[in-house]
């Protein structure tokens, strides 16, 4: 099946790209993506990514509300993240979806490893996240700018020895769901995630 990208006049293509399908119905999948796999084409990222598996398993039984390089996309996590995405496979069920995740009825809780030890060991970041100044690729908490951006957090188990540097197991629950969010507000707090190359200090 072939999906028409209007504004590039090109075509996305489906691709046999193994899925980890955890749950499926005939309104919506739930996979379990793997870190290193990008969720939708964009720059650099023209195939191989799930929407293009997406559409090799599912042909035209995706939902095309929003952009439609993203057919059945409803939200997203970064590309090294790993973790279970809600597919919509109608236009009703994308709806609904999207709808849960705007009133926060979905709840979403990440599991992070990080350097060091938080201070305090649990609590809740309120930001707002913007552009980088310095870089545009990247997004920074800020006071004055950006969308308010909300991590509850929790240290599940810290990790401490004479041979190795502390690293702490967290939990992390989003009222909000913001680009980079929760490796933002970790670096923020000189915490960064273990392996982002993207926000250490």
């Amino acid at each position: 099946s072939i999906y028409q990208k209007s504004e590039e006049n090109s075509k996305l293509l489906g691709e046999d790209i193994k899925l980890n399908i955890v749950y499926e119905d005939e309104d919506i999948l739930i996979i379990n993506k793997p870190a290193g796999l990008v969720v939708h084409p964009g720059a650099g990222n023209k195939s191989g990514t799930l929407v293009n598996a997406l559409i090799h398993y599912c042909g035209n039984s995706l939902s095309t509300i929003g952009d439609s390089s993203r057919p059945g996309i409803v939200h997203r996590i970064d590309k090294d993240t790993s973790g279970l995405l809600v597919i919509a496979k109608n236009d009703a069920a994308h709806l609904n979806l999207a709808k849960q995740f705007e009133e926060h009825t979905i709840n979403r809780k990440y599991i992070a490893l990080c350097w060091g030890k938080l201070k305090p060991t649990a609590g809740k970041l309120v930001s707002l996240l913007s552009r980088s100044n310095k870089n545009r690729i990247k997004m920074m908490s800020s006071k004055i700018k950006g969308k308010e951006a909300i991590t509850n957090y929790k240290t599940i188990e810290i990790f401490e020895n004479k041979n190795i540097p502390t690293l702490s197991l967290l939990e992390c629950k989003l009222e909000t769901g913001r680009t980079h969010q929760i490796r933002v507000h970790m670096n923020y707090l000189g915490n960064s995630i273990v392996g982002d190359d993207k926000y250490k200090k």
